[in-house]
């Protein structure tokens, strides 16, 4: 799957749904410069500055659109649909509203939403997780860093209590992953290259160890100056998916 749209993606929105007139972008009203200019910020709560662009409002529209991560084309194609609604252009375009309304979709998937909701659980995983999907949407994978730290700290100490592993509050994510896989019934068997998987695990001990001083020194969870930049961040996020995905397989 794509992440982000592509090029035949963008000139199907512009020509088909949104309509083009003269090179210029807009039926039945066009954009002018100024309502262009305008639209990011009043359709799609986007801080775009079209100052250094040039070309007419439909080659500044897609090079914008172009240059824009997929949680943020996925704000744009939303104005789009409010700014143009369906039944305003020179046709109905009910087939090409359902695909602007695809892409939006398949966009906000692509943008790293946190995952399903493990079947083991507690309130403070299930709030984490809510607050990462919805940070991850509206700001994007650097904001929701610490919330993931909460999501897989909270879980092991679910997996802990249901199963009546010993544990505290105060113990690491390290500390408790290591109780998992020694006391935890599920991980008596590992299947086949059980040496190896147990590396993989032990792997993962160590990431977990990094997300910590991660979480404290480069996420919003503080007033941190230098954050995680985005592919980072995304790294961060994807890798606590993995490790969160698998366990609750394992154990469930």
């Amino acid at each position: 799957m794509p992440v982000g749209l592509t090029s035949s993606e963008i000139t199907r929105v512009v020509n088909r749904y949104i309509g083009v007139e003269g090179g210029y972008l807009g039926l039945p009203e066009r954009f002018s410069y100024r309502t262009h200019s305008e639209f990011y910020a009043e359709y799609c709560d986007l801080a775009v500055s079209l100052e250094g662009y040039q070309g007419t409002t439909r080659e500044t529209f897609i090079e914008v659109l172009s240059s824009l991560p997929s949680r943020d084309q996925a704000k744009v194609l939303r104005g789009v649909l409010e700014r143009f609604p369906l039944g305003e252009g020179p046709t109905t375009r009910e087939r090409e509203h359902v695909e602007v309304q695809s892409l939006i979709e398949r966009l906000e998937a692509d943008s790293g939403v946190v995952g399903e909701t493990p079947s083991i659980t507690s309130e403070v995983v299930l709030r984490a997780l809510a607050d990462a999907e919805n940070l991850i949407q509206s700001s994007g994978p650097t904001s929701a860093v610490d919330r993931l730290h909460t999501v897989l700290h909270g879980y092991l100490l679910a997996v802990c209590a249901e199963a009546d592993i010993t544990c505290t509050r105060e113990d690491s994510m390290v500390a408790l992953l290591r109780k998992v896989q020694r006391e935890h019934p599920m991980f008596e068997d590992l299947g086949p290259r059980s040496q190896d998987i147990s590396k993989i695990l032990n792997a993962s001990a160590s990431i977990l160890d990094a997300l910590l001083p991660v979480r404290n020194q480069a996420s919003v969870a503080h007033p941190n100056e230098t954050l995680l930049a985005e592919p980072e961040a995304r790294l961060v996020i994807n890798t606590s998916r993995t490790l969160l995905q698998y366990l609750d397989a394992k154990i469930s």
